[in-house]
C-alpha cells in the first residue's frame, strides 16, 4: 500500500491514496491551519472506525443478518504529552435492522476488534479499546 502526502501551505496537507482518492488535512487555526479538514490524528481514529464499521457490516450481511444501518460513535483520549498517542478509545455501535440477533451483533464487534480490523489492532498497541453496542429495529 502507498500513499502521499504533499503540503498544500500553511498548516494544510493533501494525502493521496493509491487508488487516487484525496483527502485535505489541516492543522488548527493557533499553529496556522484554516479548519480545511480534519487534523491528522482525527484522521486515524476515522479510518479505525470505518474499518470496525466495516468489518462489522460485511459480518452481519454474510451472517444473513437483515442490517439496514450501522453507526459507529467513537470517543478517544489522548497521552497529555508528546507523543500523543491514544490511550482509551470507546465504540458504541448503533445497528439498525431487521429482527437482528444481540448474540451475532455482539459476534461481529469482537471479530472485527480482535482479528479483522487491522487499524484496530494496531491502536490496540498504545490503547485500551472498549465497545457497547444497541440494536434499533426498523419497520
Amino acid at each position: 500500500m502507498k500513499a502521499t502526502v504533499r503540503w498544500a501551505g500553511e498548516a494544510s496537507f493533501e494525502g493521496r491514496s493509491e487508488t487516487g482518492h484525496t483527502i485535505v488535512m489541516d492543522g488548527p487555526p493557533d499553529l496556522g491551519g484554516k479548519n480545511r479538514g480534519p487534523r491528522p490524528m482525527e484522521t486515524v481514529l476515522l479510518g479505525m472506525g470505518g474499518c470496525t464499521a466495516f468489518d462489522v457490516v460485511l459480518i452481519l450481511r454474510r451472517g444473513r443478518q437483515d442490517i439496514t444501518d450501522c453507526v459507529a460513535e467513537i470517543d478517544a483520549e489522548r497521552a497529555p504529552t508528546d507523543p500523543k498517542v491514544f490511550t482509551k478509545i470507546h465504540v458504541h455501535f448503533v445497528v439498525s435492522g431487521r429482527q437482528l440477533d444481540p448474540r451475532r451483533v455482539e459476534k461481529a464487534i469482537e471479530l472485527s476488534a480482535e482479528k479483522y480490523c487491522s487499524a484496530s489492532i494496531m491502536l490496540a498497541k498504545t490503547a485500551t479499546i472498549t465497545h457497547d453496542f444497541e440494536i434499533v429495529e426498523v419497520g
